[in-house]
């Protein structure tokens, strides 16, 4: 029996042509096909200005320096994200202030940010989970009190609404991911949402060296900055599977729902959220509890695996990392982060599995836990 991948991308003919064309064409850097995506995306996200970069990490630490973040600043985030929240806040000189998140939607806890807010707070931070999203009303009502910028970590939810408006149409500003594990891809690659043309333009400055272009044609830097500035291969399968992302959101939302017919009746398990309107399904994460069941979660995985299934964990808490645990954060802070990163695990769920895989995925683990 084939390996079961927890996740993979969805590559079609009409996207390796894509990419074979524009090598074809000799403009493989950045060029016509990347200024193409751009304004593609744009329009998903009602127009707003959007600029495509290397990765979402690196969208994250643009998205940092455009608010203005600098060293001795904090930004308040959940501890339940994946890690490069944590090192782009950390890169740009400021301290990852911490707080819990919800234990089924794993939203960030507003009550606990709200409780975190000191003179130097900067900047929140949410990250949104598949299934649902955190009450994004009340968080631009206490960004707006407090006067905050807000990123959204939006790299898991492209195609989520909320109250029917997509992410990233509204609001602050919002960062996108296109790994290959993503809602779609470019291969890697991410994308950054933003307010205005002024702030768009300072990222085109900061993701090609801190460039900017005088009267006369010649060239200056006035800030230091890397690289980040996506390529026309990567844009053209961008804009490839960008035309299929209904598609491949409907896949994954039949998938998830089956997900929730089958899967076996476990005392202490914990799903993600069900049946919340206009919410995507990059990924499918359960608790379970393994000291009740009598067995761990490594060997649970193992076993998995032996029956060619394949599975992830998403995510451990940035907190207890060695980097969150020097900046002075303890276990015992954040219970629900904790917990999720325990029992997580992530079960496959991408466009090339049909509802028989998921059967065959729930099958097993209802084998394993008896």
């Amino acid at each position: 029996m084939a390996l079961l991948n927890f996740s993979q991308p969805a590559l079609d003919a009409t996207t390796l042509a894509a990419a074979t064309d524009t090598m074809k064409s000799g403009w493989i850097a950045s060029g016509p096909r990347v200024i193409e995506f751009e304004r593609a995306l744009s329009a998903t996200f009602g127009g707003r200005p959007t600029r495509t970069l290397t990765s979402a990490t690196g969208a994250m630490e643009l998205a940092l320096l455009a608010c203005g973040v600098k060293p001795g600043d904090e930004v308040i985030t959940s501890t339940q994200s994946f890690f490069s929240t944590m090192n782009m806040i950390v890169k740009v000189g400021a301290r990852p202030v911490f707080v819990d998140c919800d234990l089924v939607t794993r939203a960030i806890d507003l009550d606990q940010v709200t409780a975190a807010i000191t003179p130097r707070t900067k900047a929140i931070v949410p990250t949104h989970f598949p299934g649902a999203l955190g009450d994004m009303d009340a968080l631009y009502a206490l960004a707006r009190r407090h006067h905050l910028r807000v990123i959204e970590d939006a790299a898991l939810v492209q195609g989520s609404t909320w109250n029917g408006q997509p992410i990233g149409s509204f609001g602050d500003i919002a960062t996108f991911s296109f790994h290959p594990n993503k809602n779609m891809t470019t291969i890697e690659g991410g994308a950054i949402v933003v307010p205005d043309e002024v702030t768009a333009r300072r990222i085109e400055v900061l993701r090609f060296h801190g460039i900017e272009r005088l009267a006369d044609d010649t060239r200056d830097v006035a800030v230091a900055s890397g690289k980040y500035n996506m390529s026309d291969v990567s844009a053209a399968i961008g804009l490839a599977q960008l035309a299929q992302l209904p598609a491949f959101l409907a896949q994954r939302q039949r998938l998830a729902e089956r997900y929730f017919e089958v899967f076996p009746a476990i005392d202490g398990a914990v799903l993600p959220p069900r049946g919340v309107p206009g919410q995507s399904w990059n990924m499918f994460c359960v608790l379970l509890p393994f000291d009740a069941l009598g067995t761990t979660r490594q060997a649970f995985r193992a076993a998995l695996r032996e029956r060619e299934i394949a599975t992830g964990l998403s995510y451990e808490p940035s907190h207890l990392t060695t980097l969150g645990r020097s900046l002075g954060w303890r276990e015992g802070q954040f219970p629900n982060a904790e917990r999720i990163g325990r029992e997580t695990v992530t079960i496959p769920l991408h466009c090339g599995m049909n509802e028989a895989d998921v059967d065959r995925v729930c099958a097993a683990i209802a084998d394993i836990i008896t």
